[in-house]
């Protein structure tokens, strides 16, 4: 059996939710695949996939399987590509992972156009709101909007973005317009609750010297995601906590309006973040060249002066 292949297969099967799919993606027939799947079990001892007539997902041991398989996969790869010219020349598979509505709005443009100048290159993108692994996941390259804890990873700085309230022009002429953070226990608002936690409270900075004012606010909807929140703004159901760039084209729009600006915490740094300790592939330095360029000309990411 070859050990290498099983895995790439094995990868594609969790990656596609099935035989078929996989074995059309990766050109075999569906007989090879099952074949392959189930030489790697039995070397392994475990079962990597629960089979049923409608879907295949992978087991507990399957999932831990497919991360080591993915990190190694892309070290092979890596190895493979350095050999060939790849820290030379753009090429081979880029991961990037951006947060879910980061992603689609800003990364998601910047990878068609890398992709048009770089033939050689091939884009898999991960969007999704957790900290996502580089090494144990694949991925080359991350957009973070945090402030970042000291770690490995190279860190680029392409911009920054603000946490501000909005509300619809509708509902502010309904019920006014707030004016100190203490004026929230008038209002209606729309609170952002972790998976399995309370409703996160609104932290407002009038002056860096004084301390963050935390303010729990008069909540009528929790939401575990913004976009429902923004929804429910836009709809002039109440005042709803934000990154600035979410809103941005509702903002331009006319159709939600800051409040409180002056009370607003401090902006939040947005970084372009790939692993040191070996020297980047040309894939991966002419991504974050070409996307922090894109990004710090982006007035809604502007960083602050």
């Amino acid at each position: 059996m070859d050990r290498l292949e099983a895995m790439r297969v094995f990868v594609a099967v969790a990656d596609a939710g099935g035989f078929a799919p996989a074995a059309r993606q990766l050109n075999l027939s569906p007989p090879a695949v099952t074949r392959s799947i189930a030489a790697l079990e039995q070397h392994l001892g475990v079962r990597l996939l629960h089979r049923t007539t409608r879907l295949v997902r992978v087991t507990e041991a399957g999932a831990r399987y497919l991360d080591d398989c993915r990190r190694i996969l892309a070290e092979v790869e890596e190895a493979e590509a350095s050999v060939g010219g790849a820290h030379a020349e753009p090429q081979g598979v880029l991961g990037v992972t951006a947060p879910a509505m980061f992603g689609p709005m800003y990364v998601a443009p910047l990878l068609l156009d890398f992709l048009a100048q770089h033939p050689r290159v091939r884009v898999r993108s991960v969007f999704v709101d957790r900290v996502v692994n580089l090494i144990d996941e694949g991925l080359d390259v991350a957009v973070r909007i945090a402030r970042l804890p000291d770690s490995s990873l190279t860190a680029v700085r392409v911009g920054a973005v603000r946490r501000v309230v909005v509300a619809s022009p509708a509902y502010l002429a309904a019920r006014g317009t707030p004016r100190t953070p203490a004026d929230l226990a008038e209002h209606d608002a729309i609170g952002f609750t972790p998976a399995g936690g309370a409703p996160a409270p609104w932290v407002f900075r009038a002056d860096e010297r004084a301390p963050p004012q935390t303010v729990q606010p008069r909540v009528r909807l929790e939401v575990n995601g913004s976009e429902v929140g923004i929804q429910a703004a836009l709809a002039g159901f109440g005042l709803t906590r934000a990154l600035s760039y979410q809103v941005a084209p509702h903002v331009q729009a006319g159709t939600l309006r800051i409040v409180l600006a002056e009370y607003e915490p401090r902006p939040i740094p947005i970084h372009l973040v790939y692993p040191e300790g070996r020297r980047a592939a040309a894939k991966v330095r002419a991504f974050v060249a070409f996307a922090a360029e894109r990004l710090r000309q982006d007035s809604r990411l502007a960083l602050p002066s």
